[in-house]
């Protein structure tokens, strides 16, 4: 997800300002994706550049608000329509890791795999605290699931990988 599509969908549901955005998409994303708030009014510079958003005046306290325009509102149910394709997604670190592995020499492929099944194992289990005490709602849930899945799914590809190599050098 685009910070910029993030922005797009909390303005939909009404007037924010800077500050109000960064903590409402922390909260959303369960505070695995943490924002400077930087970030949040460079974005909403560019939205507002490209005619996305709008300033909406200030609140009560003078905080500058803003708005989602109508051609912001079709961006992100362009947005939403679109399916996420593998492609769009960054480079898997991992994958590329094992796969030098297996193209050094030198390297001992079963403590890289045995390196990161330890670290992911960890991570595993601090996802599921964190799930147990969640109170951010339907949100942070799924985006928790989301992360507890790609870590359970890591640990089996890591398994995977073990097999395979013990084949080759059987």
């Amino acid at each position: 997800m685009s910070i910029r599509h993030g922005l797009l969908a909390l303005l939909s549901s009404g007037p924010r300002y800077g500050y109000q955005l960064r903590v409402e998409f922390e909260a959303s994303t369960g505070a695995t994706w943490p924002l400077n708030i930087g970030q949040v009014y460079t974005t909403l510079s560019r939205l507002e550049r490209d005619g996305l958003v709008a300033p909406g005046g200030a609140d009560e306290q003078g905080r500058a608000v803003y708005t989602i325009t109508e051609a912001g509102r079709a961006e992100l149910e362009r947005w939403f329509s679109t399916p996420v394709a593998q492609r769009d997604r960054p480079r898997d670190e991992l994958a590329i890791k094992l796969a030098m592995a297996v193209a050094s020499k030198d390297i001992d492929m079963a403590e890289v795999i045995l390196t990161q099944r330890m670290a992911t194992m960890r991570r595993l289990q601090e996802l599921t605290l964190a799930k147990r005490s969640a109170t951010g709602g339907l949100a942070q849930r799924l985006v928790l699931d989301s992360l507890i899945f790609q870590a359970e799914a890591e640990q089996r590809w890591l398994d995977h990988c073990e097999a395979v190599s013990k084949e080759k050098n059987a």
